[in-house]
C-alpha cells in the first residue's frame, strides 16, 4: 500500500467522535484518536491508563500498516452503524509515556 492510499484509508477517521485500534509490538488494541494525517505522517492521540491524559505521537506512514478491525465497531450514534473500524499496525516498540 502507498502512502497516498495509507492516507486516503486514515483520512476518513479524522473524527474527534471515533476511535481506530493501535498495535505495537509491545503493546495491543489500543484505542486511538486519529488527529491528523498527511502524505508522510500520521497524528495519533493514544488513550493511557490515566483516564485525562492521551498519548500524542506522530509516526511516519513508512512505518505504518493499515489493516481492518473487525473485533469493534464505530461509536457514533448519530451515524450509520460500521461493524469495524480502522487498524494501524506499527512494527516498532510503543514509545514510553511522558507525564
Amino acid at each position: 500500500m502507498t502512502n497516498d492510499e495509507k492516507k486516503n484509508a486514515i483520512s476518513r477517521w479524522i473524527d474527534p467522535e471515533e476511535r481506530v485500534t493501535v498495535q505495537f509490538l509491545d503493546a495491543q488494541d489500543l484505542n486511538t484518536e486519529v488527529t491528523g494525517c498527511t502524505e508522510q505522517l500520521v497524528d495519533l492521540s493514544i488513550e493511557t491508563h490515566v483516564s485525562h491524559m492521551k498519548q500524542h505521537l506522530s509516526l511516519p506512514l513508512s512505518q505504518v500498516e493499515v489493516s481492518e478491525d473487525f473485533s469493534h465497531y464505530t461509536r457514533d450514534p448519530e451515524r450509520p452503524l460500521q461493524p469495524s473500524r480502522l487498524m494501524l499496525v506499527i512494527k516498532e516498540k510503543r514509545p514510553p509515556i511522558i507525564y
